[in-house]
């Protein structure tokens, strides 16, 4: 999955367990793109269970986002 934009939503939710999560960085038509993988609870990481892929523009919205969250 590609992000295109961040929205916020106010909504409840709970911590979730551990997961094994992994981050690849790759390059395509000299776009650099930044994934992170998630894998099963039993930590196999023949198949990642969730993709999410950003580019240079939403890493640097994203870390804005979690610069004002978490008052760094």
């Amino acid at each position: 999955m590609f992000v295109e934009k961040w929205e916020k939503e106010n909504r409840n939710f709970r911590k979730q367990d551990v997961r094994e999560t992994s981050y690849s960085v790759t390059e395509i038509y000299g776009e650099k793109l930044f994934q992170i993988q998630t894998y099963s609870s039993e930590g196999s990481t023949a198949g990642a269970k969730q993709t999410i892929q950003f580019d240079k523009k939403r890493a640097s919205e994203l870390i804005d986002i979690l610069r004002t969250e978490f008052n760094l």
